[in-house]
């Protein structure tokens, strides 16, 4: 069995122990190294090659924001982000997350509540093999689509997971302010998902926010699926309206994408849902439901994909009518939304 090479990097020793306890019985992971700021962990990048590293957001003299800045320029690796969940800390996970940071585990908390930490050997382990690309990085203005939409009567529904931050940014990019109207299930905490709407915004031309109990459909909106404890599904009309609706996971998470893929059944022919990057299933079953109700359905293609888990389950199930490379899919959303 290979054994994964571990850095870990972090500013506090406590939390660098933490971790290496963590991780120091998964017979998959080895802990090559630690580092307490950026610069240790520059020299203990080209002196121990690792295969994974985990990264504290905020550090100081260099952030760690800044460090992964220049790494995913001059050497792309896998990354995983470890936070916390406040307002702060949030927006500047979802901020690594578009710089090409594959994961971001949530710091326990003070009450000693590690349930967060429950999952790291096996994030670990699936950043390995990950798809890590250079990062050119963006500004922040509105990039102006290179299109424009005639509107119809149908909607955009897209899931995604680990990856999937750079992904439906790049997605939003190519659509006008005009867009069709669209629906996102994205595995993410709820600050995080927060964090994430208020990003994407200003930097999109439609009008990006969470979703609400008993939001009308709206040409130029994006909804994002709140989480928390809450579901995002679509109740028919007319007119369709969203629902935040409680209850247990779905497919392993809360929100989940089969959870609003299913939920729009009725309105199959109207329908146009893109499975995207993303470890796990959550998605597959619902996406094979829709196209037999008549929707559209597009995958992520594995080139493009930072996981080609969900895209490649769903293409399994025979789910995927399209299989489409990252920077067409808005193109292929907007064109068979307006068919």
């Amino acid at each position: 069995m290979r054994r994964f090479r571990l850095l870990i990097v972090d500013d506090s020793p406590t939390m660098r122990r933490l971790i290496r306890a963590t991780v120091s019985n998964d017979p998959r992971i080895e802990v090559v190294a630690e580092a307490a700021n950026a610069s240790q962990a520059r020299d203990a990048v080209n002196l121990h090659r690792p295969d994974v590293i985990t990264l504290d957001v905020e550090m100081p003299h260099m952030s760690g924001l800044e460090f992964l800045r220049r790494l995913m320029r001059h050497r792309p690796m896998p990354v995983i982000m470890v936070s916390t969940l406040t307002a702060k800390g949030s927006r500047a996970a979802i901020e690594a997350l578009a710089l090409g940071a594959v994961d971001c585990i949530e710091k326990p908390r003070a009450t000693g509540d590690d349930a967060s930490f429950a999952r790291l050997a096996d994030t670990i382990v699936m950043a390995a093999g990950a798809r890590v690309r250079e990062q050119a990085g963006r500004d922040g203005g509105i990039r102006a689509p290179n299109r424009s939409y005639r509107g119809s009567n149908k909607i955009a529904l897209l899931g995604g997971s680990t990856g999937a931050v750079d992904a439906i940014e790049t997605i939003l990019r190519g659509f006008p302010v005009n867009c069709p109207p669209t629906l996102i299930v994205q595995h993410m905490p709820a600050p995080f998902l927060e964090s994430f709407a208020a990003r994407l915004d200003p930097r999109v031309a439609p009008h990006v926010r969470l979703a609400r109990n008993g939001d009308r459909l709206t040409e130029g909106e994006v909804l994002i699926a709140p989480g928390g404890a809450f579901h995002l599904e679509l109740r028919q009309g007319p007119p369709a309206v969203t629902a935040l609706v409680p209850g247990p996971e779905q497919s392993g998470h809360r929100p989940s994408v089969d959870a609003l893929f299913n939920s729009a059944l009725p309105l199959g022919p109207n329908v146009v849902a893109t499975i995207l990057t993303g470890m796990g299933r959550d998605g597959a079953a619902g996406m094979r439901a829709l196209r037999d109700h008549g929707a559209y359905t597009i995958g992520q293609t594995a080139e493009s994909c930072v996981i080609f888990g969900m895209p490649r389950v769903a293409g399994e199930m025979g789910g995927v009518q399209a299989w489409v490379d990252l920077p067409a899919i808005a193109d292929a959303i907007l064109d068979h939304c307006a068919a």
